[in-house]
């Protein structure tokens, strides 16, 4: 679990984080330089659920590649699946990271929203649910690695 003391009384508790894969932790069905070994550091602190809707057919073998399983996500209120999903798990102490217009729903939910700006295109929608903005994903997995960055973006 991973605890981010926000100044005034505040404890963020993450036990989840669920990451969209296409867009956010890959492009074009092939994942980002780095991704692997920050995931990897990170599931030694806390969950870590993918969501997909597979669109390049690539999923089994990023699947391979982290040694995990995504849940796929069926064509149609992909949306409103993630975030479900995300419900199931108790958004108080989940964090969401995606993207794609097919996020918005989970990164409202969450408890920390992080959307990424990403070569495939970011949704305003996305955007505006999120709790933060980060210019790619190593930077959104840093702060989860480091939470204490958290901390300054977060106070109020």
């Amino acid at each position: 679990m991973i605890r981010i003391e926000i100044p005034g009384g505040e404890e963020i508790k993450i036990k989840h984080i669920v990451f969209d894969v296409n867009g956010t932790l890959a492009l074009d069905g092939t994942l980002l330089p780095e991704v692997s070994s920050l995931l990897m550091e990170l599931r030694e602190r806390t969950n870590i659920h993918l969501l997909t809707a597979d669109t390049h057919g690539k999923q089994a073998k990023i699947d391979q590649q982290l040694g995990m399983t995504a849940t796929r996500v069926k064509a149609g209120k992909e949306a409103e699946q993630k975030a479900a999903f995300l419900k199931n798990l108790g958004p108080d102490q989940s964090a969401a990271i995606g993207q794609g217009a097919n996020d918005s729903l989970m990164l409202k939910e969450a408890r920390i929203g992080i959307c990424v700006l990403s070569e495939e295109g970011t949704a305003l929608e996305t955007l505006l649910q999120a709790d933060l903005v980060t210019p790619n994903i190593n930077t959104a997995l840093s702060l989860f690695i480091h939470p204490t960055r958290l901390v300054a973006s977060l106070r109020k």
